[in-house]
């Protein structure tokens, strides 16, 4: 019996992935032990013990995206986290990193316990964490092909999906006309209005929301149902016929079936459970850090499933004005989604496993 580590904490976009491939993992080895990192402030202490996974804490490494007077702080708590760290990883036969404030403390771990590694990296741009892993194993796979000499000779696995995600495409793979129809029906819309599903990632964003609210009844005069994830830090607005605001999709490979047009920032997540299952999106990268959310969608627009603007850009004039084209372009989309990421846990299990084989 093995024991495995996952890190990769804070957002959805670094928990999902790993969480898709700890359940894989638990599948093919159901003897092994399975323990996940984070840290007190993330969503993994929600979305992890959900999934009934053992979550164990270590102090965060906060860094601001700014230079501070935080930054002062940082050899301090990265001190402390790697400690925290390596009292938990020094007893396990493999680290498998996800990138995020916990991944970086745990990576420099298990090196020092000579544990073996394995960092998968999700965004077409690296963030620092899975840099510095990366440069630590042999061990390295890519969502996607990513620049950079710590991930020349990554493997090509794709991005890990959901469970529901991966379920909705195997299911809907007979029939996708149907499958678009009836996933519409179930979230209460009609089957044949427009339906744009629009969403701010896992916290919701302010400005994508104040948008729709300037734009809504606009958009409700030309006969278009909106489907809104507000998140559940925002003020939940007042639902109208044709507007169904909710504070979180649980059910969200039906919420990507059922849309014509879905508006989003383009995290590595969406922009794969997307693909799967998704027709056309209007994405808006998240104005902030190294610009990976750019570069996430690339893949998408080069096959005229999507489009791309600058928040800055983003008005509600933008939004009334292109909203028909949008839906024009999805219907003129392949109906049926994209199976490329359907099996890529289950190649990262098998990279885990040759990494166990090789230590």
């Amino acid at each position: 019996m093995a024991t495995i580590i996952f890190a990769g904490g804070g957002t959805a976009g670094h928990i999902e992935p790993a969480l898709a491939v700890a359940k894989s993992w638990k599948e093919s080895h159901p003897a092994d032990k399975i323990l996940f990192l984070g840290t007190k402030s993330g969503l993994e202490n929600t979305l992890v013990p959900a999934q009934g996974f053992t979550l164990l804490l270590i102090p965060k490494v906060a860094i601001s995206r700014k230079p501070s007077t935080s930054w002062l702080k940082i050899p301090i708590d990265l001190i402390k986290s790697i400690r925290a760290s390596y009292a938990i990883v020094k007893s396990a036969d493999l680290l498998i990193g996800f990138g995020g404030y916990v991944s970086a403390p745990a990576y420099l771990s298990a090196r020092l316990a000579g544990i073996p590694t394995l960092v998968h990296e999700a965004n077409a741009t690296p963030g620092w964490a899975n840099r510095l892993g990366a440069r630590m194993t042999p061990f390295v796979a890519v969502a996607n092909p990513v620049d950079g000499r710590e991930f020349a000779d990554a493997l090509i696995t794709g991005l890990p999906l959901r469970s529901d995600v991966a379920h909705a495409f195997i299911e809907s793979s007979g029939d996708w006309k149907a499958a678009r129809k009836s996933a519409k029906a179930q979230l209460g819309f009609e089957a044949d209005a427009p339906l744009i599903f629009i969403m701010g990632g896992s916290q919701g964003s302010v400005a994508i929301n104040s948008i729709v609210a300037q734009s809504l009844d606009a958009l409700l005069a030309k006969k278009i149902a909106i489907f809104h994830s507000v998140g559940r830090l925002n003020v939940l607005p007042q639902s109208v016929p044709g507007y169904q605001p909710v504070a979180y999709v649980d059910e969200m490979a039906l919420a990507y079936l059922a849309s014509d047009v879905i508006i989003a920032r383009s995290g590595a997540v969406t922009c794969s459970e997307f693909a799967a299952l998704g027709r056309f999106a209007l994405f808006i990268p998240l104005p902030v850090g190294n610009g990976e959310q750019l570069h996430n969608a690339r893949y998408l627009v080069e096959c005229d499933r999507a489009e791309v603007i600058n928040q800055s850009q983003f008005n509600a004039e933008y939004l009334v004005a292109a909203i028909d084209n949008l839906i024009k372009r999805s219907h003129a989309a392949p109906i049926a989604g994209d199976p490329k990421d359907l099996n890529a846990a289950e190649k990262i299990v098998s990279l885990g496993q040759f990494a166990l084989g090789a230590a």
